[in-house]
């Protein structure tokens, strides 16, 4: 028996081997068919050990970052997003590019109806720098929770 194309079989990485990335560019975000298209929900994806490099002294940065989206047409394949996420490991760019760049290259990829993002990154020579983008107002009918990512508060 056949099983029908969900859109997964055009997939080349999820239930195989895949090497992290060098590079957010060698990254290949992946994306299948919303299983709900017509029907509003919210997706999120939280990564809250995310690490990049300083662009000027190769040390990590660490992250917590939250993307929301409402998908239209597409959703974004979990383990791709793993990878592209890994993949800022190496990569050296300030807070606010690293956030962005996610941000719209998921924005590129899917056409969401609506996505957001939140990445709290932890302090950098003693100041947090937190980054906040959406693409425009959220959809009314969709329930938004807040990200609840409480701002860095040091030791207690």
């Amino acid at each position: 028996m056949t099983r029908p194309d969900n859109g997964s079989q055009g997939l080349t990485q999820l239930g195989r081997l895949v090497a992290a990335p060098a590079s957010p560019e060698e990254a290949i975000l992946e994306r299948v068919p919303a299983p709900h298209q017509g029907r509003q929900y919210m997706v999120r994806f939280t990564a809250p050990e995310f690490t990049s490099l300083c662009p000027i002294t190769s040390q990590p940065d660490f992250a917590h970052i939250v993307i929301d989206y409402v998908p239209d047409q597409w959703i974004v394949e979990s383990k791709s997003l793993k990878l592209f996420l890994t993949s800022f490991r190496n990569h050296g760019a300030f807070h606010e590019a690293c956030s962005l760049q996610i941000a719209t290259t998921l924005v590129d990829l899917l056409a969401p109806l609506w996505l957001r993002i939140g990445a709290y990154w932890y302090p950098r020579g003693g100041m947090p720098i937190d980054v906040f983008w959406q693409t425009g107002e959220p959809p009314k009918e969709v329930w938004i929770p807040g990200q609840d990512v409480p701002t860095y508060r040091g030791r207690g």
